[in-house]
């Protein structure tokens, strides 16, 4: 406990899923969060599930830059500076073939999965306090291919060249930046994606999945929380422009 303590993170896609196990596992480890995301009810059903005074809300579209901008001033308001920010919003778009992909569900998934994170970094690095961490989720799907999720798969191959970007150019400050790569885990994001690749038997996709990592089940949110928390905290204050995978050995496999 208290590896965080008297540091200030911001989490985007902070109301559920991943955003949410993180923001959880940062305030027991004494950190003040601010969890960022779309939906305001989605916010306020977080916020009274966590339930803790070091925690504050912001809602915004993380691939507007006015958004993006609101939310790095709402952190420095409430708490003064900004030691940690997680760029964790994410959205899967639909599992089609290429030739099938729509244009417009295309372009939403670049402008929050891309987008969103080029935004994160340009708004919030400059205001951080030097020896920060940046934290960007990317996915297994960063680091090989799935068919019928072209959009997907390309915007988390490329947080990774942002990732390396951003690593060299805030060096100086020794602000680390590096990328966490899930596998498949347990959460909504999954359910729709399941539900979209075989929508008559979702439950067969599951299995598909499960048999894919070699200890044949999903992850669990807060299994991925607890990577964020080693690269949030001083454990790891000499690593920077990194992937790490979470994901039950998958790549191994």
């Amino acid at each position: 406990m208290g590896r965080l303590t008297g540091k200030v993170a911001i989490i985007t896609g902070g109301g559920g899923g991943i955003g949410f196990a993180t923001a959880k596992l940062f305030l027991q480890e004494g950190a003040k969060v601010v969890i960022v995301d779309l939906n305001r009810e989605v916010l306020e059903n977080a916020s009274q599930k966590l339930d803790h005074e070091n925690l504050s809300y912001s809602i915004a579209d993380v691939s507007k830059a006015k958004d993006t901008r609101e939310f790095v001033k709402h952190t420095l308001d409430v708490y003064g500076k900004i030691d940690i920010f997680f760029a964790n919003a994410g959205i899967e778009g639909s599992s089609e073939p290429i030739r099938d992909y729509k244009e417009d569900t295309f372009d939403k998934v670049i402008n929050v999965n891309l987008k969103g994170v080029w935004l994160g970094c340009k708004c919030v690095i400059p205001k951080m306090k030097d020896s920060g961490s940046v934290i960007i989720t990317s996915s297994v799907a960063g680091l090989k291919g799935f068919a019928g999720l072209g959009a997907y798969v390309a915007s988390k191959h490329a947080v990774i060249g942002l990732m390396k970007v951003a690593a060299i150019e805030n060096a100086e400050r020794k602000i680390r930046v590096n990328t966490i790569h899930p596998g498949p885990v347990n959460n909504e994001m999954m359910r729709r994606i399941e539900k979209d690749i075989d929508p008559k038997n979702p439950t067969a996709v599951i299995k598909e999945f499960e048999s894919s990592t070699l200890f044949g089940r999903y992850a669990e949110s807060m299994e991925i929380a607890q990577m964020a928390l080693f690269l949030a905290s001083d454990d790891s204050m000499y690593i920077t422009g990194c992937t790490h995978v979470v994901d039950g050995g998958m790549l191994a496999k």
